[in-house]
């Protein structure tokens, strides 16, 4: 094997390391940014876990690169604890200890709207929810027309083209509901067959007709670009209720090791680099919004679980006990942690 094959292996690798590790780079500077703007005493911004590799002091805080590319932290003064710092983060008013934890999930989001507006920017065509035409033989076709502007799917709104395919793999059967607009008028359409096929085991709907697209403009990829983004929240949304109602099993969750091996194959698949690049940005878009959308979950050790203590505080006109807080966050950090040892074992041997 020589350095060209082996390279071609790795880079792929490299690559959708280096984009988790943004990521999280992105996550937890929307903390730190927003804690020293608040002047809250920040101890260590790391990215990364385990042991310290590269390590700086600069003033108070220490910035530290860890061996291990699945996660990172903002330690700031009296975050998980009682601190008689003026400086410390529960010194500070409840509005702004919630900005400062909401900020890692949002820019989070906000870097998933800006990668999905330049995968749009770069596409020949911006997918629309107007249908174009049929496949054929398409079953669809005597309830559906060229025209119809989709709006919702059993229900579920669909904000985008990215809506569209995603709510007819959701459906169980051969047929869905549809809310379209016809000529102007709103309908519902029960009972549009479609034609099935088997992936690993399950049945999915086959989606029998395409959809309108046309060329990138400027406020065009502006309104798909959030629109877009809209379809991935409410993906990652669909699929947590889906994974709860047990839709989906463990086999089906991926952690760090997964998304990084998920990553690399998709780009080892595309055609050349730019086509590898994009494919990219696009799966670093879906992950970047997945992991501000998990964050803001009301979840002990999650930062939607402080948000959810900071809404007590704020509707209670005063703190719950720290230690009463602490104890919930750390019981919550040692279920995800176990949580996290299992998904990535799932994932090891899926690799293997």
């Amino acid at each position: 094997m020589n350095i060209g094959t082996v390279w071609g292996n790795v880079w792929p690798f490299l690559l959708a390391i280096f984009l988790f590790g943004i990521i999280i780079a992105i996550h937890e500077f929307g903390h730190f940014a927003f804690a020293k703007l608040f002047g809250v005493k920040v101890n260590e911004f790391a990215l990364g876990m385990g042991p310290k590799i590269l390590k700086h002091q600069k003033g108070e805080t220490l910035y530290s690169l860890r061996l291990f590319p699945i996660g990172g932290f903002c330690a700031m003064e009296g975050e998980d604890g009682e601190s008689q710092d003026e400086r410390s983060f529960n010194a500070k008013p409840v509005w702004q200890r919630f900005i400062i934890v909401a900020a890692g999930a949002v820019l989070n989001m906000l870097l998933g709207v800006l990668v999905v507006g330049i995968c749009l920017s770069c596409d020949e065509l911006i997918g629309t929810r107007e249908i174009a035409g049929f496949v054929d033989g398409a079953a669809s076709s005597q309830y559906l027309q060229v025209g119809d502007e989709i709006l919702a799917i059993n229900g579920t709104p669909v904000y985008s083209f990215k809506g569209v395919g995603f709510n007819l793999i959701r459906d169980p059967d051969s047929t869905s509901d549809f809310t379209v607009r016809r000529d102007g008028q709103k309908l519902e359409i029960k009972d549009v067959p479609f034609h099935q096929f088997e992936y690993e085991g399950r049945q999915y709907i086959e989606q029998d007709f395409q959809i309108l697209g046309y060329e990138p403009t400027f406020f065009g990829v502006l309104k798909n670009a959030f629109l877009d983004s809209a379809s991935i929240v409410q993906m990652v949304r669909l699929s947590l209720v889906d994974l709860v109602t047990g839709k989906y099993g463990m086999k089906d969750i991926s952690g760090p090791v997964g998304t990084i091996t998920a990553i690399a194959e998709t780009t080892q698949q595309a055609e050349n680099f730019r086509e590898k690049m994009l494919t990219a940005l696009s799966l670093l878009s879906m992950i970047t919004i997945n992991v501000g959308v998990f964050n803001l979950m009301p979840i002990p050790a999650l930062d939607g679980g402080r948000l959810f203590f900071l809404l007590i505080e704020a509707i209670r006109r005063k703190p719950i006990p720290a230690k009463k807080e602490g104890l919930v966050h750390t019981v919550g950090l040692i279920i995800l942690l176990l949580f996290m040892a299992v998904v990535t074992v799932s994932d090891i041997i899926k690799v293997v």
